[in-house]
């Protein structure tokens, strides 16, 4: 049998698109981690650096749809350079107002202006839609894509604080800048693969849509806050996994219980894109969320730190397909010429969701201890269940105005013989 991961790269420069959007896409990961890492460093305040980290955090949660509205209306190469150039301008003034101890207000403004980077999973998401609209591999490769987010989530952070304490303080963002520059860089020369551009109303979806921005879709709203819900689960996660280590004195656990959270969703990603499921997008979307809110539950009752790491590689078995899903919907509901935000806005909305899962759970565990904070895991999986049972009458009624793609998700239940030609 085929394997269908390998059959994916088989469109002409995909694996150059998909190696250069992956080293671009590291810096997202290992930026926020690595301001609080230095600026904690060299000011010696946790708080200054954890709200500086925000401020960035908070403003690629801005920018990052507004920059790729302008790539689906603009096309990504005219885009991509500025944008990058703008946010390497401001993480680069950053370091140098950190070193220089600059005025305090000069962190916040360069931390602005940093958070202009695009968010290179979606412009990557893009591009795999583009070769495979239509076909069953286009699913394969949002599996994928779901399974190197993990990896970037695992491997960057890490990176960047390894880097910041055994080098010097600003080694992880300057390396982070480093890798946005080249990986941008060997990006957008690649026009063979870059989505073209669509005008407005080019495609059937737009006539519902109500034009302008993405987010007026109910889909992608719906969608986008069903992320929300899940990346507080996972925020939740990384704040009170380190703390429930700590409390039991294995303050190196947490770092396998973290990574045991990824491997788990990184796992089911690959199973997930391998399978040719005839079960209704909307209908696996509240299969993925009940999946994920039953598998919070046991994290209010884990004793210790190898219990831990059970019970959150099975919370993190629905995670990847759960996102995978949601692309799915995505890709299926937006309308072509405005793709490449929707995809941002829901990314946005997970990583919304991951900030303020961090900030809630932090409260409850410094007044309640890890098992108040695990509460939040627990009513964060509850509103991802109903905002998806809440979801699937608006999406099933928003699939319904595109029959071609009702055949297509048909055909996605059936294996593709090998060799056959999928695109459209």
């Amino acid at each position: 049998m085929a394997n269908p991961y390998r059959e994916l790269f088989r469109a002409p420069g995909s694996v150059a698109f998909s190696t250069a959007g992956f080293v671009a896409r590291m810096p997202i990961s290992m930026t926020a981690i690595g301001i609080i890492t230095m600026l904690s460093q060299m000011r010696g305040e946790y708080g200054l650096a954890g709200a500086v980290s925000a401020v960035f955090t908070l403003s690629t949660a801005l920018f990052g749809p507004q920059v790729a509205r302008l790539a689906d209306r603009a096309g990504q190469g005219r885009v991509l350079l500025p944008a990058t150039g703008l946010s390497v301008v401001g993480l680069g003034a950053l370091l140098l107002c950190a070193r220089y101890d600059a005025p305090v207000w000069t962190l916040f403004a360069c931390a602005v202006l940093a958070g202009t980077l695009p968010n290179m999973a979606a412009m990557v998401r893009a591009r795999w839609t583009h070769a495979y609209r239509g076909s069953p591999r286009l699913h394969t490769a949002f599996s994928l894509e779901s399974v190197v987010d993990e990896l970037t989530f695992v491997v960057g952070p890490a990176l960047s604080v390894g880097l910041s304490t055994a080098l010097f303080p600003e080694a992880g963002p300057l390396v982070a800048l480093a890798l946005l520059t080249i990986g941008v860089l060997l990006f957008v020369p690649q026009k063979s693969t870059e989505p073209p551009v669509l005008p407005a109303g080019a495609d059937e979806r737009d006539a519902g849509a109500g034009g302008g921005s993405a987010i007026r879709i109910g889909s992608v709203r719906l969608l986008a806050l069903v992320l929300v819900a899940g990346g507080a689960i996972v925020g939740t996660v990384d704040v009170v996994g380190v703390a429930f280590a700590e409390e039991r004195g294995s303050a190196a656990g947490a770092g396998i219980v973290l990574s045991v959270y990824a491997i788990g969703s990184a796992l089911a990603g690959l199973v997930f894109g391998t399978l040719r499921l005839g079960v209704p997008l909307p209908r696996l979307l509240v299969l993925g969320a009940a999946g994920t809110a039953l598998t919070t539950l046991p994290l209010l009752f884990v004793g210790g730190v190898a219990t831990l790491a059970v019970a959150v590689f099975f919370a993190g078995l629905f995670f990847a397909p759960t996102m995978i899903v949601v692309m799915n919907l995505v890709e299926r509901t937006v309308p072509a010429a405005r793709l490449t935000e929707g995809m941002t806005w829901a990314i946005t909305g997970l990583n919304v969701g991951v900030a303020l899962g961090a900030g809630v759970s932090g409260a409850l565990v410094d007044r309640h201890g890890p098992v108040g904070g695990f509460a939040v895991a627990v009513v964060a999986g509850a509103a991802a269940l109903l905002l998806a049972v809440v979801s699937r009458g608006p999406l099933v009624r928003a699939l319904a105005v595109r029959p071609a793609d009702q055949a297509a998700e048909e055909g996605a239940a059936r294996p593709v013989p090998c060799g056959a030609q999928d695109r459209g």
